[in-house]
């Protein structure tokens, strides 16, 4: 396998890619070793699926997080909630059956039609792709997976390098008075490979000191209706009041709903949450990290506005780290607490004590 980066034609072949697990289509990822077929489960439909198996039931692809709670996982996947895990789909293992598999949010209500069986992976990076396919795609890391024949495959090196930061640019920017600060400018970014596009709010002037910045990741539920399951919405009020009262400081939103995993992916997990299980358990039971975000993105925005030195709002150490390893200068970490309420007092602790948040 190469190591040298994509180029753009890599980066388009990895977002049609992407835009084919959406929509149900089958894709290719290869390694030095061979390649595979897969197709998305949450997307498949009967048609697509009896297309995709052919003479026999394609097997399912699944990472170790959800393969441990099927007792198909050792402790060593386990430790590594996102690395590949094959089981083998017996001829009953009918679409309804695969989605059971997939997805954990219906473990009370669907009986799972086991036993299963673990089979070896027999292509390990290619595995590895496909699962990071998923996952970019904001779809579960669950995939049929079938032998692939020659052909173009995406690999493993194709796909991680598809969201560089490097490949975010500024798109436009204007004046947006806002109530909690009537000078103010807001920044639009738009990245090459996706067309994701993240936003900065420049509120006051510079000063000649560092600007307070906030890093916060868009949470509909939080920030748009006011959910109290988390603090996100009065974190963001909280951080443009601040920044106000210093006459100076950037707001950064970026577009990595919840932790990254996207906002359905993050319903399925307030629903596990309902069921007993924490925030960290919940992502890793839907086969996702415990946090998916990229902070590189946030250092590449800050570079691009000409800011090397913060200080930075937050109570997450892995921000600062984050920004830190990007090239960001966190002159002072300035601690963030809005929002505490009965309904997200689990969801602040499992953040203190499983995350490592200072609150």
């Amino acid at each position: 396998m190469s190591e040298a980066a994509p180029d753009s034609g890599d980066s388009r072949k990895v977002a049609g890619a992407i835009d084919a697990l959406r929509r149900g289509w089958p894709v290719a990822c290869g390694d030095g070793s061979g390649a595979i077929r897969i197709l998305a489960i949450e997307t498949a439909d009967e048609a697509g699926l009896a297309d995709f198996d052919g003479d026999g039931p394609a097997d399912i692809l699944i990472g170790a997080g959800r393969a441990e709670t099927l007792k198909l996982a050792n402790q060593l996947e386990a430790a590594t909630p996102g690395a590949p895990v094959r089981v083998q789909r017996e001829a009953w293992h009918d679409l309804a059956a695969a989605i059971a598999i997939a997805d954990p949010a219906f473990d009370l209500r669907t009986p799972l039609k086991g036993p299963f069986r673990a089979l070896a992976v027999t292509h390990p990076e290619a595995s590895a792709a496909a699962l990071k396919l998923a996952r970019l795609a904001n779809l579960l890391p669950a995939v049929f997976v079938a032998e692939a024949g020659d052909g173009d495959a995406l690999s493993l090196a194709d796909i991680e390098a598809y969201d560089d930061p490097d490949d975010l640019a500024i798109a436009a920017r204007a004046r947006l008075p806002v109530a909690a600060a009537e000078q103010a400018e807001i920044v639009a970014f738009r990245h090459r490979a996706d067309a994701a596009e993240h936003i900065a709010l420049l509120i006051g002037a510079p000063n000649g000191k560092p600007p307070l910045v906030r890093l916060h990741s868009e949470c509909l539920t939080g920030d748009v209706l006011a959910s109290l399951k988390c603090d996100c919405g009065p974190q963001l009020s909280g951080a443009m009041a601040a920044m106000a009262g210093e006459g100076w400081g950037i707001l950064l939103y970026l577009r990595q709903e919840g932790r990254g995993i996207g906002l359905v992916n993050k319903l399925r997990a307030y629903a596990l949450q309902d069921e007993g299980f924490d925030t960290v358990d919940a992502n890793t039971r839907l086969g996702f990290a415990v946090d998916e975000r990229d902070f590189g993105i946030a250092a590449r925005m800050l570079a691009l506005l000409g800011q090397r030195e913060i200080r930075l709002l937050t109570n997450n150490p892995d921000k600062v780290a984050g920004l830190g390893a990007a090239g960001i200068t966190v002159a002072e970490r300035v601690a963030h607490v809005h929002g505490e309420n009965v309904h997200n007092e689990q969801y602040l602790a499992t953040k203190r004590d499983r995350t490592g948040h200072q609150l």
